[in-house]
């Protein structure tokens, strides 16, 4: 699985299992590349602007397959039920939105088993209700999906700058570690001969007065 489809799964699963007030939502957006023969994630997260608001929301998925004019629905969400509306997609989706309440923000969907004739636009659309103070809001959001399914994954460009910077950061630490050493073999290596020296200038001066002077001048 790659890394920002980790990153949007890991946001989903805080999003659900913290109470709904607690939460706090951020809108992100959906993977585009999916890998034919394995799952995909379809994002669609679908933010209240007033969260303290109390609301409810109905998701629908359709789809228009690469080439074709029209969408067609594939998919409705409205608690607490799943429904696959289209037989291409039968078996093959699984809701990983926002569960045990009607106050949907997270609509996303797996897609199971992908093929290449699942390549196309995804249209997640949230019917949301405010009920307000005094009357109800009737809210629409539309998001889009420009899926493409490929026959192997492509190493995503954060995923590529990582690695890129775990070299960089490999080779600056060897370097660093270099740089160290030669340091302290200098600091020693200057230590040592500066004690060779003191050690040399007190023999020195040692054997000068161990000498006897006669008639007043030290021998050389």
């Amino acid at each position: 699985m790659s890394l920002g489809m980790i990153s949007f799964v890991a946001l989903c699963v805080l999003f659900i299992q913290v109470p709904q007030g607690q939460t706090a939502c951020a809108e992100v957006d959906s993977m585009t590349e999916a890998v034919a023969g394995e799952s995909f994630l379809l994002g669609c997260v679908s933010c209240k602007r007033r969260a303290e608001v109390p609301g409810s929301a109905i998701v629908e998925w359709h789809f228009k397959p690469a080439g074709a004019e029209e969408f067609i629905q594939i998919f409705q969400y409205e608690y607490p039920f799943p429904i696959i509306l289209h037989e291409n997609f039968e078996g093959r989706l699984e809701w990983q939105g926002t569960m045990w309440t009607k106050d949907v923000q997270i609509g996303t969907i797996f897609i199971h088993n992908v093929t290449y004739n699942d390549t196309g636009t995804y249209r997640c659309t949230f019917h949301r209700t405010l009920y307000l103070s005094l009357n109800e809001e009737q809210v629409i959001i539309n998001k889009e999906v420009e899926l493409t399914v490929v026959e192997t994954a492509n190493p995503e460009l954060t995923t590529v700058i990582s690695e890129i910077m775990m070299y960089v950061m490999i080779v600056v630490l060897q370097l660093w570690m270099i740089g160290v050493l030669i340091y302290c073999y200098k600091k020693i290596y200057a230590e040592n001969e500066a004690r060779e020296a003191r050690k040399a200038a007190r023999s020195q001066n040692k054997f000068i007065d161990s000498k006897d002077p006669c008639d007043g001048v030290y021998l050389e």
